[in-house]
């Protein structure tokens, strides 16, 4: 779409994705999800190139640049037989008025203008021919605009816009270009020079703060014959953020403008207002509602929810999403407070999705008609208007009028009998827990003291067994040892008779192998020598056979009666 038109709705937007409603009469369909709705992608009016169209001594600049387009002008004023605008003066270079590179001079040639496009200078009277030309003064080639004496010259750069009025009063905005004309009848008129990327006004949403875009109007000053001027809106620019976006009307046509910069001069197309698509959130107070028993009751809703479908809330003639949430909220919640008593509504103090988990509870009629009313309801109308619900929450309650205090005041009282009740009922339940606690205390008591008492007799019992294990051990070690004592003195013992035997044997063996007489007699006297060695040298040996041993006899039975009659004495 061309930057520059005649009567054009939309510049820059995305006509080809641009929704279009065009049957907003049709009646919404029965179905909750669905409306019908029929779209097209065409704009309300076809884009005219201003510059498109061919128009007396009007010259668009091209790369030729503003000398280029003044010379096509010069050419067609010529040809046309008027007069023609560039001065045929020719510059000097050591005196008059100064003309340097990059500038153009203006003449005022007894009205009319005159151009002077090479630089110099161009002395005046007497030198020259000035007396009917008077020096106007200098303009850069890049100036945005430039108005002499009919002549208008318009050059916009980048992120600019022009509003221009042509001599029939028709309006038309240009970027990124420019021209050069000469009206013969009428002028044209330079009514604005717009920053497209900071527009001065900005547009918030007067419910949510949101910010949904910027705007800037572009009037012309109108006389109205009763002696005075009024001014008169004739340009309209627009900076759509992301995620927002516009509904413009036409009739009973509305058309969805998506986010960009764009502006609007044809004067049947009205814009119907700026939304945004994310998430709002919002802390709503209701009316007064009156429950089943007359006590009325304000409420305070908290409402989170997403616009998807603005044409489809802007059909229903709501210019917000709060205004339709407002006023369907207040029908269900009145529906809904409507059938519940003041009692059941006063005992719950939070009413939102954290606390709809549990429906057991006998005082949560509210909750339960909350979650099983209020939100479906709100979600189904809220699709007819093209919004996505996403929470749904009542904060805060105020019961009001007298019956609602004379209700509290009973409410008080039952309220406060019930927590008597069932503070008395604490405290018999915590005085029952004191004695079974003290009882299972002295049972538990009992029992550690037995469990002791069981543990020191089984330490002693233990104790002993060990003692009488260790007397046991050892008199079976002392016995063992004794028998092993026993066993091996025996044996030694034995052993040592075997030996001694065995030495008789070998001695006496020796003794009869010895045949000599002497030798015989010499072992008789060294065995007499170790008689008297044992048993001393006065013992007396009787002899046990023969005529001494009866002699022993009678000694021995004579120092017994001389005992017995010293014993007598």
């Amino acid at each position: 779409m061309s930057s520059v038109g005649d009567a054009t709705t939309v510049v820059d937007g995305t006509t080809s994705a641009s929704p279009h409603f065009t049957n907003s009469k049709a009646p919404i369909s029965e179905e909750p999800h669905k409306s019908r709705l029929e779209y097209s992608a065409a704009n309300f009016a076809t884009a005219v190139d201003y510059m498109e169209e061919e128009r007396p001594f009007f010259v668009k600049i091209s790369k030729d640049g503003l000398i280029g387009a003044l010379q096509k002008l010069d050419q067609q004023l010529r040809a046309a037989g008027r007069n023609h605008v560039l001065s045929t003066k020719e510059p000097t270079d050591w005196i008059g008025k100064e003309v340097k590179p990059g500038e153009i001079g203006l003449i005022n040639h007894g009205g009319l203008p005159k151009v002077l496009t090479r630089a110099g200078r161009y002395p005046g009277m007497p030198l020259r021919n000035w007396w009917a030309r008077k020096w106007s003064g200098r303009c850069g080639l890049s100036d945005t605009v430039i108005e002499f004496n009919g002549l208008t010259v318009v050059q916009v750069s980048q992120n600019q816009a022009a509003v221009v009025s042509d001599p029939q009063n028709h309006v038309f905005v240009i970027k990124n270009s420019g021209f050069v004309a000469y009206a013969i009848e009428g002028t044209y008129n330079v009514l604005s020079i717009v920053d497209q990327t900071h527009l001065p006004t900005k547009i918030q949403d007067r419910i949510t703060g949101v910010v949904l875009g910027w705007s800037h109007e572009v009037t012309m000053k109108s006389s109205t014959g009763s002696g005075g001027d009024k001014d008169y809106v004739v340009a309209l620019f627009l900076n759509i953020p992301a995620n927002n976006c516009a509904i413009l009307q036409k009739g009973d046509d509305l058309e969805l403008l998506p986010a960009g910069q764009h502006f609007i001069t044809t004067p049947n197309v009205t814009l119907r207002g700026l939304f945004t698509l994310g998430e709002n959130q919002l802390e709503m107070p209701t009316k007064d509602i009156f429950t089943r028993d007359q006590v009325p009751v304000s409420l305070t809703i908290y409402l989170k929810w997403q616009l998807t479908e603005p044409l489809k809330l802007t059909t229903h003639g709501y210019n917000t999403p709060y205004d339709a949430l407002r006023d369907k909220t207040q029908s269900i919640l009145t529906q809904i407070v409507a059938h519940l008593d003041y009692s059941s509504m006063v005992k719950q103090r939070s009413l939102g999705p954290d606390n709809l988990d549990d429906g057991t509870d006998a005082s949560s009629a509210f909750l339960d008609a909350l979650r099983t009313r209020a939100m479906d309801d709100l979600v189904l109308a809220a699709h007819e208007y093209g919004i996505i619900m996403k929470d749904l929450a009542v904060i805060d309650r105020q019961f009001k009028g007298d019956i609602a205090q004379t209700m509290d005041k009973l409410t008080t009282r039952a309220l406060q009998a019930q927590v008597e009740a069932a503070t008395s009922r604490e405290f018999i339940r915590l005085t029952v827990q004191n004695v079974d606690r003290e009882n299972s205390n002295k049972i538990k008591q009992e029992e550690g003291a037995l469990a002791v008492a069981r543990i020191k007799a089984q330490t002693q019992n233990t104790q002993a067994d060990v003692a009488a294990y260790s007397i046991v051990a050892a008199a079976e070690a002392q016995a063992k040892r004794l028998q092993i004592e026993a066993e091996a003195q025996a044996k030694a013992t034995r052993f040592a008779a075997e030996a001694e035997a065995e030495a008789v044997r070998l001695r006496a063996a020796a003794d009869a192998a010895v045949i000599d007489q002497f030798a015989r007699e010499m072992e008789l006297r060294r065995t007499e020598i170790s008689r008297v060695r044992a048993f001393g040298s006065k013992a007396v040996f009787v002899p046990t056979d023969g005529l001494g041993s009866q002699l022993g006899s009678a000694m021995a039975m004579g120092m017994a009666a001389g005992l017995g009659a010293e014993g007598r004495k």
